[in-house]
């Protein structure tokens, strides 16, 4: 089993779902042969609670990892913990540093794990170093995670790191988007030799790639192709170079508005790095069909979340659940399952990745009768692939907890705009019936035919009053039944005092 996330990828990005430009042939290609979902949708609006909603099937709500220093709660099984406990050899690929630097519970149950970003990136092939070169290597790791981990946690570190004197000094040098050639060269070598080595031991691989995330340097012969009305225009690399150093911008409030030119020319450049990370992408897609790896193996692509460009005047991933952040894609190629060359219409949640990769391998979590994730038989999207309706009573929520890091970047940067956006309060949608309702807090946001209007321009919810409460108070008793099975509180993960101590000396702390 294989499952890939392309962080921070707008589903309207892409050439299969629509977009004029062919930004993802190879992504195009696979689905065409594999069962393909229109209507995905993210639980939650960032990485870290939305990889947690796809890691226990559960949403933000429920199992509360929320904030960048929260610490997954032991009270839900993850799936690659279940899978290796039946007996799956489990192995992760990661370029997102929050996923595979923090300390937050996500690389539990992984009998390896190989990191991509940070200051220590590790790979398979340091087992075959000197043994006095792996263990400095190890214990460089360690202090590089736990300096990420204090950044994580220290406003006022955050802060710095996002100073535009600093920002590009670690998104170019520190691998703050991994490096997405050498992680996949890497999944494929573990893979042939997986192959090769005849071993009986199934196998979960799980990849994470962050090409389409912030900033965005795609190669020039990228931006020539795909991006060719700004690709020599050099006020539109100034631009950019600006806005790359801006990190504060990359997840707050459109405000000031960005220009008409501005966005495309943004856009422009993440056209570009969809297509780099394609052509990559393709390299493993052509891999797993030339050696076989395609017949015996369900290979799930999906995105964690989509990105805003200025749409609904916000910017980045970090406050709202509108259709650029949450309507993501999705494509399950697997046989024996989902049918070949089949486009699924019904509206369904990426968090039921978990129930259907456990429905596929035959288990079960070890739960009560009374855990919202004991029915994964009817959870798991086969069902939907093949068009049966949806389990009685199962709607799709989608939830966006403020993330408290960026929310203390505004209180320095433009506070004003905390109270009149209300970033500080939770905001949640739901879908029915092609219908879909945004609160904020208890206040309705808007309620939008998304069928209709994927852009969400118009705000039907005066029109539409009855339908309006009705999905009201449905979001009411999803809260009231998610937080009755809430996890325990997620901890703050810790530093350790080495790290204090190294912090300290460099007199970032007192």
């Amino acid at each position: 089993m294989l499952l890939i996330i392309l962080d921070t990828l707008r589903r309207d990005r892409l050439s299969i779902y629509g977009n004029r430009r062919e930004t993802s042939p190879h992504f195009d290609a696979f689905a065409a042969e594999a069962t393909l979902f229109e209507r995905a949708i993210a639980p939650a609006q960032w990485t870290v609670p939305a990889h947690a909603s796809m890691f226990t099937g559960l949403y933000p709500s429920t199992h509360q990892l929320t904030q960048a220093n929260g610490l997954l709660s032991g009270n839900y099984p993850t799936l690659a913990e279940i899978l290796q406990v039946d007996g799956y050899h489990t192995v992760g690929f990661c370029n997102n540093p929050l996923v595979g630097v923090l300390n937050n519970g996500l690389q539990r149950g992984f009998s390896e794990f190989y990191n991509y970003a940070g200051a220590a990136p590790n790979r398979p092939i340091q087992s075959h170093q000197p043994a006095w070169r792996q263990t400095l290597s190890t214990r460089y790791q360690r202090l590089a995670r736990d300096v990420g981990n204090r950044f994580a946690q220290s406003d006022r570190l955050f802060r710095l790191a996002l100073n535009p004197r600093f920002v590009p000094f670690w998104t170019r040098y520190v691998n703050y988007k991994g490096n997405t050639a050498r992680s996949i060269d890497d999944l494929i070598g573990y893979l042939g030799q997986h192959r090769a080595g005849g071993r009986q031991q199934p196998l979960f691989s799980f990849l994470n790639l962050m090409g389409a995330h912030l900033p965005y340097h795609p190669p020039q012969d990228m931006l020539d192709r795909y991006a060719p009305e700004i690709s020599r225009d050099k006020a539109a690399f100034k631009f950019m170079r600006r806005f790359n150093a801006d990190a504060a911008r990359w997840a707050s409030p459109d405000d000031p508005p960005l220009t008409l030119w501005e966005r495309e020319v943004i856009d422009g450049f993440y056209h570009a790095e969809i297509a780099y990370q394609d052509a990559h992408l393709g390299r493993l897609l052509a891999y797993l069909k030339r050696s076989g790896t395609l017949d015996d193996t369900m290979v799930i692509i999906a995105a964690d979340h989509g990105e805003g460009h200025g749409d609904h005047h916000f910017f980045g991933h970090s406050f709202v659940v509108y259709q650029e952040l949450v309507h993501v894609p999705l494509v399950i190629h697997y046989p024996e399952r989902f049918p070949v060359s089949a486009r699924a219409k019904s509206t369904i949640s990426t968090r039921r990745i978990f129930h259907t990769v456990l429905e596929a391998a035959g288990l079960k979590p070890p739960l009560d009768e009374a855990d919202p994730n004991i029915d994964v038989t009817g959870l798991s999207l086969a069902r939907a692939a093949k068009g049966a309706s949806p389990l009685a009573g199962e709607l799709v929520f989608a939830e966006a907890f403020p993330p408290h890091t960026f929310l203390n970047v505004i209180e320095h940067r433009n506070p004003a705009l905390i109270e009149r956006m209300r970033l500080t309060q939770i905001r949640r949608g739901v879908y029915q019936n092609g219908h879909k309702l945004a609160v904020v807090g208890d206040k309705v946001e808007g309620l939008f035919n998304v069928n209709a209007d994927p852009a969400e321009t118009e705000d039907i919810s005066g029109a539409n009053a009855t339908l309006t409460q009705d999905l009201q108070a449905k979001i009411g008793q999803f809260v009231a039944l998610a937080e009755k099975n809430r996890a325990e509180s997620s901890a703050v993960s810790e530093v350790s005092p080495d790290v204090l101590d190294h912090l300290r000396a460099l007199g970032y702390i007192e």
